[in-house]
């Protein structure tokens, strides 16, 4: 049973660390326990000082918390990937012109979209829209996606490429990329967790909220400064 509590106990950190924050649900999922099994190793982590939690609040019903690592717990995971992972962007930089970067950005979003192109092109569109958050899941995004006034509005409440994007900024168009090329709709973004905001917010534009066609998908340009 022990083995079971620490097994348990490492997949809710490591699902807290791949996705920079997670709610109870996306941790008993990930663990394949339930809810109330997840809170009891939640509370444990809490107590380590290893997690931290943040209250989101709701336009209806009440808030809900999500779960991200502590400057302690951020300690248990090496951070080489990280420093790896932003000088090979700086090399890529330095060598290659910002077209041929931007090739490579778009290259790498393409091949994400074509090995799952099959598994959403036939669904409508809000179907597509649960997909994209599962999507965005995989990634490492929290989001989530509500009817707006205006149609449709998505907003993400953690980003995996937040520390690289302070230093590189157009690695936060990759999941603008996804979004648009999942949803065949272009999308306005009114805040920024690279600019200090609480989340990542993306408006539907009014008269793109529709099911879109095969013929209508086509990858949006990612641009590098």
């Amino acid at each position: 049973m022990g083995k079971k509590q620490n097994s348990t106990r490492e997949v809710v950190l490591r699902t807290i660390k791949s996705a920079n924050g997670a709610t109870v649900e996306v941790l008993a999922e990930a663990a394949g326990v339930s809810p109330v099994t997840v809170r009891h190793h939640v509370n444990g982590l809490l107590a380590d000082g290893l997690i931290e939690a943040d209250s989101v609040r709701r336009k209806v019903g009440r808030p809900y918390h999500v779960y991200f690592l502590s400057e302690e717990g951020q300690e248990l995971f090496p951070k080489k990937y990280f420093a790896l992972s932003n000088r090979l962007l700086e090399e890529l930089k330095e060598r290659f012109s910002a077209e041929v970067v931007n090739d490579l950005f778009q290259s790498l979003v393409q091949k994400i979209i074509d090995e799952h192109r099959h598994e959403f092109e036939h669904l409508d569109f809000e179907e597509r829209l649960n997909y994209l958050m599962r999507l965005l899941a995989d990634e490492g995004f929290l989001a989530r996606w509500e009817h707006s006034g205006a149609g449709y509005r998505i907003t993400e409440y953690s980003c995996p490429f937040l520390n690289m994007g302070q230093q590189h900024s157009e690695i936060c168009t990759l999941d603008t990329a996804l979004i648009q090329a999942v949803l065949g709709t272009e999308i306005e973004q009114h805040s920024c967790m690279l600019n200090g905001d609480d989340c990542c917010q993306f408006e539907l534009l009014p008269n793109a909220a529709h099911m879109p066609n095969k013929a209508t998908i086509a990858l949006p340009e990612v641009l590098v400064q």
